[in-house]
C-alpha cells in the first residue's frame, strides 16, 4: 500500500473556484498519454473513505478482481485507513491510503493531486457521499483527469449528497445510480442533470452465491447447534441507518415461541456496543449470534432460513441479491430500490420501515412455510440471474468509462 505524499500546496479555495470556472474545457491527455483507449487499458482510480466489510465496499473488491486488465486497471484511493478489505486486496490490487489526517485537514487535496498526476490517471470514480465524493472530484478536475464520476449507493441519511457536494455537479461527467428508482431520485431530489444519470445496476457472482445443502449443517456446526434449527440472519454493517435494533426485537419475540430459531448477525461497526446490550436486555444471547467481519459469506447466507434486511434507507442493497442468489428469501423494508429484487409475495415481503410488528409477522409466516421458503427462494434467485449479475454490473462500468473518456477525446481534439 502507498502512503499518500505532499509534492506541493494548493489553496483549496482557489482550486475550487478554477475547477467550477472551467468547468466547459475537457480535460487534455497529458503528452505522452494514449490517443485512443485501444492502445493501454484506462488507468481508473476509485475514491472511497475507507474499506470495512459493507455493500459498496464489497461491490468494489468484485469489480476490481473481475474487470478486463486490457480494459480498465483499476486502484483505490481510501482517504483514510485501508480497512479490513482494503488489507485483503492489497496483495492483488494497488491500494492508497491515509490521505485524510482529520476532519479540517484541507492538505488532503494536494496529496491526491499529487498522487493522481504521479499514477496519470484516465478516470476517476468516487463511491458514496460526503468527503470522498467533494475531495475525489475536486482533486481530479485540479489534476486534469479527463474523467471524473461518482457512483452513490444510498439515497438520503447519512449519505445524502449535501450542498457542498452539489457545488461541483459542473464538473462532474457521471452520476451513477444502481437501479431505476435510484436513478429517478438523483435526478429529481439531489438536482443531478438527468442525461449524465447513468443506471448501472448492482451485480454479485451468482457462482460464488448459491443455494447450498451442506452450508447450514456447516453453520450449526461452528455455532454448536442443533441439525434442525431455523437460521434468521442479516449481513450488513453495523451502523444506525441499518437498524438492527429492529433485527433485534423480532429475534426476541421469534425466540420466546418458537425455541428451534437462531438469528445469524454478519458485519461489525459503531453500534455493535448499543446491539449487544440489546441482546442482553432480552435475554437472548444464546439466540443471536454475532460473528463480525467474514470472508465466508456466502456460506453463510446460504446456510439461511430466512434473510432479513431493516434498513431506514438503501438504494439498491448488495446482501439481499446475495440471499436471492443463494435461494433465501427475503424480508425487507420498503425503502430505496429494495421493491426491484424483493417482490412482494413472489421473492419475499416488504414491510414499511420502523414496522416491527409487520416483519415479525412476516418471519414467522416463512418459518412456518418450508415450501413457501423454498418457492420464494428459486424465484429470488432466477431473477438475480436475469438482472443482477456482476458481469453485467462490471461491463455496465467499463462501457461508461470508456465511452466518457473517447467523448473527452474528441472535444479535446477540436
Amino acid at each position: 500500500m502507498s502512503i499518500g505524499e505532499v509534492t506541493t500546496v494548493v489553496d483549496p479555495a482557489a482550486t475550487f473556484e478554477l475547477a467550477i470556472s472551467s468547468h466547459e474545457s475537457p480535460s487534455r491527455p497529458q503528452q505522452g498519454e494514449r490517443a485512443s483507449s485501444q492502445q493501454r487499458p484506462l488507468r481508473t482510480l476509485f475514491v472511497i473513505t475507507s474499506m470495512p466489510v459493507g455493500g459498496a465496499e464489497t461491490l468494489l473488491v468484485n469489480m476490481l478482481d473481475r474487470f478486463d486488465p486490457r480494459r480498465i486497471a483499476g486502484e483505490v484511493v481510501c482517504l483514510k485507513s485501508p480497512g479490513p478489505l482494503g488489507e485483503a486486496i492489497s496483495g492483488r490490487h494497488t491500494v492508497h491510503s491515509d490521505f485524510l489526517r482529520g476532519k479540517w485537514d484541507l492538505r488532503v487535496l494536494p496529496r491526491l493531486v499529487a498522487l493522481l498526476r504521479r499514477r496519470q490517471i484516465d478516470a476517476v470514480i468516487t463511491i458514496g457521499a460526503g468527503d470522498k465524493m467533494f475531495w475525489g472530484r475536486l482533486a481530479a478536475k485540479s489534476a486534469g483527469v479527463p474523467v471524473i464520476c461518482s457512483a452513490l449507493h444510498s439515497t438520503g441519511w447519512p449519505d445524502g449528497v449535501g450542498r457542498m457536494n452539489r457545488w461541483l455537479t459542473p464538473i462532474t461527467d457521471g452520476f451513477i445510480a444502481v437501479a431505476d428508482h435510484h436513478g429517478t431520485h438523483l435526478a429529481k431530489y439531489e438536482g443531478f442533470p438527468e442525461k449524465r444519470v447513468h443506471i448501472i445496476r448492482n451485480g454479485i457472482d451468482c457462482e460464488r452465491f448459491v443455494p447450498s445443502v451442506s452450508a447450514r449443517a456447516k453453520l450449526c456446526g461452528e455455532l454448536r447447534l442443533p441439525s434442525d434449527s431455523r437460521l434468521v440472519g442479516i449481513v450488513a454493517a453495523l451502523r444506525p441507518e441499518k437498524n438492527h435494533a429492529m433485527f433485534v426485537d423480532v429475534a426476541a419475540s421469534v425466540c420466546q415461541a418458537d425455541p428451534k430459531a437462531h438469528f445469524v448477525i454478519v458485519g461489525d461497526g459503531p453500534e455493535r456496543t448499543g446491539i449487544v446490550q440489546a441482546i442482553d436486555l432480552h435475554g437472548i444471547a444464546d439466540r443471536v449470534h454475532l460473528l463480525g467481519t467474514r470472508h465466508d459469506t456466502p456460506e453463510i447466507v446460504a446456510a439461511l432460513d430466512v434473510f432479513l434486511l431493516c434498513s431506514h434507507n438503501e438504494a439498491s442493497p448488495v446482501s439481499i441479491l446475495e440471499a436471492l442468489a443463494c435461494g433465501v428469501p427475503v424480508v425487507s423494508t420498503r425503502v430505496g430500490s429494495v421493491a426491484e429484487s424483493v417482490r412482494d409475495g413472489e421473492t419475499g415481503y416488504l414491510v414499511a420501515a420502523g414496522d416491527t410488528p409487520a416483519m415479525l409477522q412476516r418471519t414467522r409466516q416463512l418459518l412456518a412455510d418450508a415450501r413457501l421458503r423454498r418457492r420464494m427462494g428459486e424465484n429470488g434467485r432466477e431473477i438475480v440471474l436475469q438482472t443482477g449479475s456482476l458481469d453485467s454490473m462490471v461491463n455496465g462500468y467499463t462501457r461508461l468509462i470508456e465511452t466518457l473518456y473517447e467523448q473527452k477525446l474528441a472535444l479535446a481534439a477540436r
